[in-house]
């Protein structure tokens, strides 16, 4: 099972250190799998990681795809009230 909150501070400080690191930043644009893995982010293998930057004037909304039935471990993440949802500033990751 993988631990979401782990997840989403690895994921957080990911995206910190690209804003302030220009080779960091670099390196995740041109190969955004290896960088994640190399932090602590679980990439299943066979998905394909694609990194976009929004900027001052274009706003990228993912639209995920279509779930199937949830699992039992979905269902019980539900019932627990849990949301994943990983935040972070210029300063660093939100929690």
């Amino acid at each position: 099972m993988v631990d979401h909150e782990a997840e989403n501070k690895a994921l957080a400080a990911v995206v910190a250190r690209g804003w302030g690191d220009a080779d960091f930043h670099a390196e995740l644009m041109a190969d955004p799998t290896a960088v994640l893995k190399a932090n602590g982010v679980h990439v299943p293998d066979g998905k394909r990681v694609v990194v976009v930057e929004d900027d001052d004037t274009v706003l990228h909304i993912t639209i995920p795809q279509r779930p199937s039935e949830l699992t039992d471990e979905e269902l019980d993440s539900v019932a627990g009230g849990y949301l994943s949802f990983p935040c972070a500033t210029k300063d660093g990751p939100i929690w």
